[in-house]
């Protein structure tokens, strides 16, 4: 099975940012080298398990919520 290639609209799009602020986003992750990504020529292209690589690195799972007040002194 082959890897997808998607370019930054798409991924945009998959990372839920098109509406807000296009490409922006992604372009950012690329700049800053935070999401790895393929030159084609002069495009860039992600690939697809890699956006959902990404995902899932920053998807922030539930945790138990700690009882009492913080940062309140008795």
């Amino acid at each position: 099975m082959t890897d997808r290639l998607l370019n930054v609209a798409q991924v945009a799009v998959r990372l839920g940012t098109w509406e807000e602020s296009k490409e922006r986003f992604p372009r950012r992750l690329i700049e800053e080298r935070r999401i790895a990504f393929v030159k084609v020529g002069r495009y860039v292209r992600i690939k697809e398990s890699v956006v959902e690589a990404f995902i899932e690195a920053n998807t922030v799972q539930p945790g138990r919520r700690r009882s009492g007040l913080r940062g309140v002194a008795a």
